[in-house]
C-alpha cells in the first residue's frame, strides 16, 4: 500500500492565526436578528423591564436595555383617533360614561402590548410607564387599576418623559420641549429634579396641526375624481372640485402630515414685496400693511385660515376637543357681519404664502368618499396639496402673542423667565426638543430662529404724547429684557443644524446630543432607566393592594350588612369606577419645601387641622 507524500509547506505559506469565531456569541442566544446585543431579552429572561410611553394618539413599547421600541402604533386603531382630549365632560354621568369607555380602550391597548406585541407573560414583568406631567390622574389611576388587576404585574413605576429625554442624551440638567400631540410642555429640570412650578405649556401641537392643515386644504386645496372606464371617462379638469370634507379623516391627515409637510424659513420683515390686490370693495380692508408677510406681523396670522374655515362649515367633525380650531375672531362672529373684502383678504395671504414658496405641488392617492362612490367609479381620488401649503401650515406653532396660546419660543422664554437667576445661563444652553410634531423636516433650526427673534431687541415703538404735561410718556413694555444676556448661550442640544456659536458654552452643547428620533427620546432614556434598574417611584401590587378602600369597606360593613344584601353591593361596585387609591406619584400633590409655614397656619394651628388638607412628607418626588 503506497502513501501519498504530504506537499512540503514553506514558511511563507504557513500562517497561523486566531480563529474568528467568539466565545461569547457561542455561549448566548441573541434576543432578536434586530437588535444585535448578548443579552437575553423578551421570552427567554424576566429581569428586562416593559417600556410603556402611551401618548394620547400613538404608543410606543419596548424593553429596556434595548435602543429602539418593539413596536409604535395608534392606540385608537387605524381611525387615528385619540384616546382623550383636553376637556372633559361636566356632567357626573357623561364623565362616568367617558371614564368607562376609556378603561375599555386601555385594557385593549395593553393587552395587546403584552400579548400581541411583546409575547410575554404579564405576571413577571416590571412595568415602567412614561408620562408627561400634565397627564391626568384619573388616566394614571386606569393604567395602574388594568395593570394590577387584570394583567396583574408585579409593579408599575412612573417616571417623568422631560427627564427621561434629558437622560436619554447624558444629561441631568436642560430644558426639555415636549411638542407632542395635544399639547406642547417645557419644563426645566436642574441636577435630576423637574422644577414643576416652572412648567409652561400651550395648545400649540400636533392636534392643532391638522386643524389647520384641515382648513387649508378645504379652502385651497384640490380633489380629483377617480376616472370611470368607457367613452364617460372625462378629463382631470373637469373632474376637479374642491376637497370634500369626508375625506379629510384623521388617518390621511397624519399620512399628509408625515410625508408631505415640513417647516419652511422665517419670512423677514424686508422680504415682502409689493402686493397688487386689483380692486377690493373696500381699500381699507386690504391696506399697505397686507404687504409685510404675516409670519412677521401678528395682527395678520394664521389664525385668518383657521377662522375662515371654521365659519364656512368646514371645521372637521374629527376633532377631539374644542380647542382643535384656532378660535381667534379675527374677522368677525358671522359672514354677513365680516367686512367687505373679507373673503379676498384670505386670498391675499395665500397669495403672498404662494410667492415667498419654493415648494412644489404634491398628489395623494386617497380612497373615494361613500357618498360619491358607485359601482361605475374606479380607482382612488386624488388630493393635491399646494407646496405653499405644505410649507407654511406649522406656522400655526409659531404664531404667539396669545395669553393662553404662546407659540412654542415664548413658552419656552417663559419659563426661562420663572427659573432663578443663577440658572437661565445653564439651561438656555442646554435646550432638548423632543416630540412627535418636532419631527417635522426643519423643526428644530426655525425654532431656533424664533427664540432668537423673540428675544431680540422690539423695534422702537412710535413717539407718544404725554397725558399729562408734567409726566414723562410711559416705558415701551419689552417682555424679554432681562432675557436678552443670554442671547450667546442659547443652543439646542438636537439642533442637526446649529448656528455658528457666540460663546464657548454654545459651541459645545449645539448639536452635540445623540442621534435618536425627537419622537422616541423619552422612550429611549426609559429603556436607559429600566437597564440601570432606576425608573422613578415604583408602586408594587402589594402596595395597591393595601391601599384599595374597597376592602377597608367591605370588612367594616361584613359585620353589620345581612348575606343577602352583599351580592347587591358587590353588583352595584362592579358596575362604577372604584375610587382613587391616593398612592400614585402626582406632582401636583407634592408637600411644600421645608421652610416658612404657609400664611394663616401657625405651629398651633397645625395640629388641629384635618389630616386630608396636609400631605405627608414622607412621599417621593416624581423622577428622584
Amino acid at each position: 500500500m503506497s502513501t501519498v507524500p504530504e506537499t512540503p509547506r514553506s514558511k511563507t505559506s504557513f500562517n497561523p492565526s486566531t480563529p474568528t469565531t467568539s466565545r461569547i456569541t457561542g455561549s448566548h442566544v441573541q434576543s432578536s436578528p434586530h437588535y444585535t446585543t448578548t443579552r437575553r431579552h423578551s421570552l427567554y429572561g424576566v429581569e428586562d423591564r416593559i417600556i410603556i410611553d402611551p401618548g394620547s394618539l400613538i404608543w410606543k413599547v419596548g424593553f429596556s436595555g434595548e435602543g429602539r421600541p418593539r413596536e409604535v402604533f395608534y392606540a385608537g386603531g387605524k381611525a387615528a383617533k385619540g384616546l382623550w382630549g383636553l376637556t372633559r365632560a361636566t356632567d357626573g354621568a357623561e364623565r362616568q360614561e367617558e371614564d368607562k369607555l376609556l378603561d375599555i380602550r386601555l385594557e385593549q391597548s395593553l393587552r395587546a402590548v403584552f400579548h400581541d406585541s411583546l409575547l410575554t407573560d404579564p405576571k413577571a414583568r416590571k412595568v415602567i410607564i412614561v408620562e408627561n406631567p400634565l397627564l391626568p390622574l384619573h388616566i394614571k389611576e386606569a393604567l395602574a387599576r388594568i395593570l394590577f388587576g387584570n394583567l396583574q404585574v408585579p409593579s408599575v413605576s412612573f417616571a417623568s418623559s422631560h427627564l427621561l429625554s434629558l437622560l436619554a442624551v447624558g444629561r441631568i440638567t436642560g430644558l426639555v420641549l415636549d411638542c407632542g400631540n395635544l399639547e406642547s410642555v417645557a419644563l426645566p429640570i436642574f441636577a435630576a429634579r423637574p422644577l414643576f412650578s416652572q412648567l409652561r405649556t400651550t395648545p400649540l401641537a400636533g392636534q392643532r396641526f391638522l386643524s389647520h392643515l384641515r382648513s387649508l386644504l378645504l379652502l385651497f386645496g384640490t380633489y380629483v375624481a377617480p376616472t370611470s372606464p368607457g367613452i364617460a371617462n372625462l378629463p382631470q379638469a373637469s373632474r376637479s372640485m374642491r376637497v370634500p370634507q369626508e375625506i379629510l379623516t384623521n388617518e390621511v391627515l397624519e399620512e399628509i402630515k408625515t410625508r408631505c409637510c415640513f417647516v419652511g424659513e422665517s419670512l423677514a420683515p424686508n422680504a415682502s414685496e409689493p402686493v397688487d390686490n386689483g380692486p377690493t370693495p373696500d381699500d381699507s380692508v386690504v391696506s399697505s400693511d397686507m404687504d409685510v408677510p404675516p409670519t412677521s406681523d401678528p395682527a395678520q396670522s394664521e389664525s385668518e385660515f383657521s377662522f375662515a374655515g371654521r365659519e364656512s362649515g368646514v371645521s372637521s367633525q374629527h376633532d377631539s376637543s374644542e380647542y382643535s380650531v384656532i378660535s381667534t375672531p379675527r374677522m368677525g362672529g358671522k359672514p354677513q357681519d365680516r367686512p367687505p373684502g373679507s373673503e379676498n383678504r384670505l386670498q391675499v395671504l395665500a397669495d403672498m404664502y404662494m410667492r415667498h414658496s419654493t415648494a412644489t405641488d404634491l398628489q395623494l392617492r386617497v380612497e373615494p368618499p361613500v357618498s360619491m362612490a358607485s359601482s361605475s367609479i374606479l380607482g382612488y381620488g386624488t388630493i393635491i396639496i399646494p407646496g405653499w401649503i405644505r410649507e407654511r401650515t406649522a406656522e400655526v406653532l409659531f404664531e404667539g402673542g396669545d395669553v393662553d396660546e404662546g407659540s412654542l419660543a415664548e413658552i419656552i422664554l417663559d419659563a426661562l423667565l420663572k427659573v432663578p437667576v443663577d440658572l437661565r445661563k445653564t439651561l438656555a444652553s442646554s435646550i432638548l426638543i423632543v416630540g412627535g410634531t418636532s419631527m417635522l423636516p426643519g423643526f428644530i433650526p426655525r425654532l431656533h430662529v424664533e427664540l432668537l427673534r423673540a428675544i431680540s431687541p422690539p423695534p422702537p415703538p412710535p413717539s407718544r404724547q404725554p397725558t399729562k404735561h408734567d409726566k414723562a410718556p410711559p416705558p415701551h413694555y419689552d417682555r424679554y429684557a432681562t432675557l436678552r444676556p443670554l442671547i450667546p448661550y442659547l443652543s439646542i442640544l438636537n439642533n442637526p443644524s446649529p448656528p455658528a456659536p457666540l460663546s464657548d458654552r454654545a459651541k459645545n452643547n449645539g448639536g452635540k446630543a445623540p442621534a435618536f428620533s425627537p419622537a422616541t427620546m423619552a422612550w429611549v432614556g426609559g429603556s436607559l432607566a429600566g437597564a440601570l434598574k432606576t425608573g422613578g417611584t415604583e408602586v408594587s401590587r402589594e402596595k395597591w393592594d393595601e391601599a384599595d378602600p374597597e376592602m377597608e369597606d367591605t370588612d367594616t360593613s361584613m359585620s353589620e350588612t345581612p348575606a343577602r344584601s352583599r351580592s347587591t353591593q358587590q353588583q352595584t361596585r362592579a358596575l362604577q369606577i372604584p375610587p382613587p387609591r391616593n398612592i400614585l406619584p402626582d406632582w401636583t400633590r407634592l408637600p411644600l419645601p421645608v421652610g416658612a409655614p404657609s400664611v394663616g397656619l401657625s405651629s398651633t394651628s397645625v395640629k388641629s387641622v384635618s389630616p386630608t388638607a396636609l400631605i405627608p412628607t414622607s412621599r417621593a418626588r416624581v423622577g428622584a
